[in-house]
């Protein structure tokens, strides 16, 4: 699913109305009518609204939502405030369609905001996506009250304050609400963590703006949702065998660190590839063997750490990290295999730190090597930035410098290809919030490179197959009981 900016959105409804055709108010009234579904599907008719309207066409969705609330017999109130004396004719249009059915409240100043009891339902309709300055004056003050209520809010599109495409500043009044529902796809803004509370729980709903506007239109921000998942699958053979799917290699685990090694290969496994190799130092061969007994070992001279690199020639990807440590040859190990390797890598935790302190090494680096840090290691590789948003550039800038996939772990992990395109995930949950989870991401997208995805693939379909299982250990376990374990177990399409 693409991601557009504000502009392109504009551009969007437009190309839409004209095409379709379809007047402004109609295609107005399509989009309230699915968000009136959405609503109605979670809250019940006995629950009281009061929808909150700017005077532009978010205002006049809010309008139109009310008109078709009240026609499903739901106690609907609406405040209009009064903040300019310019409105759109979308607006001016819905509110004479709404006045043989409800009398709106005028708000000329915050004392004439309405009292509601706790059961209120509040609806945000003031500001939609073409915001560019921060909020002032009496909508401020209007939407910080709104913050202060004990009440649900859901947003109509977009959180009233919430910019599009750009980051906020810290003093920026938004709305916080416990629900937005979006217009045909989700908004740039949505994907980072630093504006949850300016989202909620996020829902898109389809308005049937126009699809051939949205495939041609240019953008590197894509949304891997089900659909996007389902065709990168790669069908099973017949008659193929466990040669057809690869022989991986996954260098892994030190002294004290060995169940980090476990996890990802337990993963591997699970993810389809055919044979599975971990290179262990000698401590962990027992480990290994007994806790995994579908992987082969080779197990390394040296006792606590990995110390030496094994011949490469009969494997068809290589991952190395989880659980290595940052003592003895190791570092040494990762030189000699960014020097040596001729086939898929994937780098991970100690092994990213590792590059961090040895930055001569990330020229050495392959094209196309997957680099799957967490938000501090990617600081650490990368330098500080101001903002998520910020980050995210930066995290751009790196992969086309170094013409590497950044798999920027958390939330709507981010997949960062060398080309600048960048690909939120959709899939995870906050309970994945624990220790080896990303050990068990390296295993995934380690055994699908053995498969022969193409790194790319492999890191997308890795990185939403991974928060998939989470999900499904989630609804069996519950978040707070979740570990990387039950993910593991939970692999499976």
């Amino acid at each position: 699913m693409k991601i557009l900016n504000a502009e392109q959105i504009r551009n969007l409804d437009r190309y839409t109305i004209e095409n379709e055709p379809i007047s402004s108010l109609d295609l107005m009234e399509r989009a309230s009518a699915a968000f009136v579904s959405w609503f109605c599907n979670q809250y019940v008719n006995t629950r009281p609204v009061c929808i909150f309207c700017g005077k532009g066409n978010n205002g006049g969705d809010g309008l139109a939502i009310a008109r078709l609330l009240s026609q499903r017999s739901y106690d609907v109130q609406v405040a209009i405030v009064e903040y300019t004396d310019k409105s759109s004719e979308d607006f001016q249009a819905n509110l004479v369609r709404l006045q043989d059915q409800l009398t709106p409240v005028y708000m000329e100043s915050i004392s004439d905001f309405p009292t509601n009891s706790p059961q209120v339902v509040c609806i945000d309709a003031l500001l939609g996506s073409g915001l560019s300055r921060p909020v002032d004056g009496l909508l401020a003050e209007v939407i910080s009250k709104m913050n202060a209520l004990p009440n649900r809010v859901v947003s109509v599109d977009i959180a009233s304050g919430l910019y599009t495409d750009k980051s906020n500043a810290k003093e920026d009044v938004i709305v916080q609400p416990d629900f937005t529902v979006t217009f045909q796809l989700p908004k740039f803004s949505f994907l980072f963590p630093q504006n949850a509370s300016f989202t909620g729980e996020w829902h898109v709903v389809d308005i049937g703006l126009n699809q051939q506007f949205i495939d041609e239109a240019p953008s590197p921000y894509f949304y891997t949702d089900r659909r996007t998942a389902e065709l990168l699958v790669k069908p099973r053979n017949k008659f193929s065998h466990k040669g057809t799917y690869g022989h991986a290699l996954l260098l892994a685990g030190s002294f004290g660190k060995m169940g980090a090694a476990v996890l990802s290969g337990k993963a591997c496994l699970r993810s389809g590839v055919g044979l599975l190799t971990m290179h262990a130092p000698l401590c962990g061969y027992d480990i290994i063997q007994i806790s995994i007994p579908e992987a082969m070992v080779s197990a390394d001279e040296a006792q606590h750490h990995i110390s030496k690199l094994p011949e490469l020639s009969s494997y068809s990807a290589v991952g190395i990290g989880p659980g290595v440590g940052q003592e003895g040859e190791i570092a040494h190990v990762l030189e000699r295999l960014l020097e040596e390797v001729r086939i898929p890598l994937i780098i991970d935790a100690d092994a990213l730190n590792i590059l961090s302190s040895n930055r001569e090494l990330l020229d050495k680096l392959p094209e196309n090597t997957i680099l799957t840090p967490h938000p501090k290691e990617f600081q650490r590789l990368a330098g500080d930035s101001e903002n998520e948003f910020d980050r995210l550039e930066l995290g751009r800038e790196f992969a086309a410098k170094h013409k590497v996939i950044i798999c920027l772990k958390g939330a709507n992990t981010a997949v960062i290809l060398p080309n600048g395109e960048v690909h939120f995930n959709s899939t995870g949950n906050p309970g994945m919030a624990t220790g080896g989870t990303g050990d068990v991401l390296t295993g995934i997208i380690l055994s699908l490179l053995a498969q022969k995805y193409k790194p790319y693939e492999a890191a997308i379909f890795g990185v939403y197959q991974h928060g998939l299982a989470g999900d499904k250990a989630a609804a069996n376990r519950g978040q707070s009981a979740l570990i990387a374990s039950d993910v593991v177990e939970s692999l499976g399409w």
